[in-house]
């Protein structure tokens, strides 16, 4: 999506029914759910930044309903920060409506930069489908997967990261495998959709398991639950962890960039090692 399909709204607004939903829905029941904390605050600058995060299981949305609820709760809407989503969720436009009035930006180069270029601070989890896909038993470990898309944009946009690290959200749907081969095109529904990965989550397996041992005609058994497995629906979460959160210190264009780092290998990793860092602190710290 190029940064014409930007015009007419404004990156990291949120539309102010969905932001009162927020605050008397979202909120309280996160709070219920996964007794979320954000520490920090004081860490963001002034002006565009990228805000870069690990990123939890599956489709992200225990931390991201988390998170949203308190940004509005601490910094308020009026201090905007736009989210990249994946592009597919711009494609269908009752949804690329609500997209847009939460604040979110499709994942691409083009819109990156031109919310930077708005001054608009942006949130982007670099890991994407290979972190939120990796196995439960891997839930503290941060790995962007050799991705740096973003320092490119940061540094192209000349803008400081700020790490943000996120623990026990993983946990929330706990993964069992992750594929880049098998998977997306043996449930056929991913690789419509352009998705290059698939995992199976506890509840995949679950409802899988179920479905198997219906009485039903051994062909509306497979469908069924090929279908089922192909489904998002397996990513939601399920497991009410507590989900913390904190933002560290900013990190300047000038300590990330440099003519001996070219490729950018030594600024991923020190900007992975910072989130990492956040995340490991967050199990040392005594829990609400």
């Amino acid at each position: 999506m190029a940064s014409d399909d930007l015009h007419g709204f404004t990156p990291g607004e949120i539309h102010p029914r969905i932001a009162e939903l927020v605050r008397s829905v979202l909120g309280p029941l996160t709070k219920v759910l996964h007794r979320p904390t954000l520490d920090g605050i004081e860490n963001l600058p002034e002006g565009p930044f990228l805000l870069v995060a690990n990123h939890g299981a599956g489709v992200g949305a225990s931390e991201l309903a988390c998170l949203a609820a308190l940004y509005v709760e601490k910094v308020g809407v009026g201090r905007k920060l736009a989210g990249f989503a994946h592009p597919i969720a711009f494609r269908f436009p009752w949804f690329s409506t609500f997209m847009r009035n939460v604040g979110a930006v499709p994942s691409t180069y083009e819109a990156g930069k031109a919310t930077l270029a708005a001054g608009i601070p942006l949130l982007v989890f670099p890991g994407g489908d290979h972190e939120t896909l990796r196995p439960f038993w891997e839930h503290d470990v941060v790995t962007f997967g050799g991705r740096k898309g973003f320092l490119k944009m940061a540094r192209a946009a000349n803008v400081p990261i700020v790490p943000l690290g996120i623990r026990g959200a993983h946990l929330t749907v706990p993964i069992l495998w992750r594929s880049r081969r098998v998977l997306p095109y043996l449930l056929v529904t991913p690789r419509l959709f352009g998705i290059k990965r698939w995992g199976v989550s506890a509840l995949a397996a679950l409802g899988a398991g179920v479905l198997l041992t219906r009485r039903w005609h051994p062909a509306i058994r497979a469908l069924s639950t090929l279908a089922w497995l192909g489904s998002p629906l397996t990513f939601l979460p399920v497991v009410p962890m507590t989900i913390r959160m904190r933002i560290g210190a900013p990190i300047a264009p000038s300590e990330l960039f440099t003519d001996e780092d070219p490729e950018l290998e030594r600024a991923r990793d020190r900007v992975e090692g910072a989130v990492q860092s956040l995340v490991d602190a967050l199990g040392k710290s005594p829990k609400p």
